[in-house]
């Protein structure tokens, strides 16, 4: 029961390196790191590559995390139960900004709309569940984008997103429409889906500017669902 697996050891050890370290790292920079002779390395860095588990950029030769161990890191937390999580919180922010509130998650490089509740009125709605947004002209899509490790980190203004804990849209995705969103977390810390809400530009703006007490809604319910998430 005391015995381990060296290699195993090792390829652990490179997968620490290259989620901790820069976006990519070379082989240089790696056996540096970890002591391993570059024949070993090599060995042990194809076989991971083989498995999906790290990916080898074609132009630069240097090596990241791979889509598939991503996708398995964040299986445990499955799209139904960030869903269900959020429910209650999605329903107060709702009630708290008389708008319509909006869940979603990255998926192929658009947002998946999970949970959609009604903005709380008389006027015909049309629910959005199961439906994709555009990452890039979308509060929630910003949040996901500037928290996705394979995304360039100071493109489009995702430092700052990332910095400030909260994105903004207005009149992007559609006109006279504003929309805001901030990150939900699991319990490491990790980015699993952002919480917004969207409205006409005359309810969420003053004097042409972004209305700041709605970016404080939107913030209070997605620190809600994290802190949810972590019981």
């Amino acid at each position: 029961m005391g015995e381990t697996i060296q290699s195993v050891e090792r390829a652990a050890a490179i997968l620490r390196l290259l989620a901790a370290g820069p976006r990519q790292l070379g082989v240089a920079e790696l056996a540096r790191a970890t002591a391993l002779p570059k024949g070993t390395l090599h060995g042990i860095l194809r076989t991971l590559v083989h498995v999906g588990f790290v990916e080898q950029d074609a132009a630069t030769g240097k090596y990241r995390l791979g889509a598939t161990l991503l996708h398995l890191g964040s299986s445990y937390l499955d799209v139904n139960e960030l869903r269900g999580r959020s429910l209650n919180w999605a329903d107060g922010l709702a009630g708290r900004s008389r708008e319509s509130v909006w869940i979603g998650t990255l998926h192929e490089g658009q947002v998946l709309v999970i949970h959609h509740v009604f903005r709380p009125d008389d006027s015909m709605q049309v629910l959005q569940v199961g439906a994709y947004l555009p990452a890039r002209t979308t509060a929630l899509g910003k949040v996901l984008l500037a928290h996705d490790p394979y995304e360039e980190s100071d493109e489009d203004g995702l430092d700052l997103v990332r910095s400030q804990g909260w994105a903004a849209e207005l009149e992007e995705l559609e006109e006279g429409e504003v929309s805001v969103a901030a990150p939900i977390k699991d319990p490491s810390g990790v980015v699993v889906g952002a919480i917004g809400i969207r409205g006409a530009v005359e309810r969420l703006t003053r004097d042409g500017a972004l209305d700041m007490r709605y970016v404080s809604y939107v913030r209070d319910a997605a620190r809600a669902i994290t802190r949810d998430l972590a019981r």
